[in-house]
């Protein structure tokens, strides 16, 4: 799971997982281990928004508490770090979704592993 979570391929960790932003590449360029079977779809905007959620909320109540500051404020400042955080993670979010299912040997990763087993 930690070599989908660094965006490699969770066989060898070596090889890319992602062939564009979030698109899953069709197969690793290094040990070949085939990613057209993974289910990683609609799961890892979910933990993505989890997450971000439950770091900016209590960061925007302890601002509140500490400054006060002004509403407009406080919109125009979270918002665009809440959006550049979900951007961020959600690429990682997504390769460890698919690092967990090879792990398990969900969905279309149920072979043996390509390469050597060793998570």
């Amino acid at each position: 799971m930690a070599r989908g979570l660094s965006k490699r391929c969770p066989a060898c960790g070596r090889g890319r997982l992602f062939a564009g932003y979030t698109r899953i590449a069709k197969a690793c360029s290094e040990c070949g281990l085939d990613f057209t079977g993974h289910r990683a779809d609609d799961a890892p905007p979910y933990v993505t928004i989890l997450v971000v959620g439950h770091v900016a909320i209590p960061l925007a109540l302890a601002a509140k508490q500490a400054f006060d500051p002004p509403l407009g404020l406080q919109f125009a400042v979270l918002t665009p770090i809440m959006l550049v955080a979900a951007y961020l993670m959600l690429p990682i979010s997504k390769g460890g979704l698919v690092g967990l299912q090879w792990a398990n040997r969900m969905h279309g990763f149920g072979e043996e592993p390509a390469g050597g087993g060793a998570v």
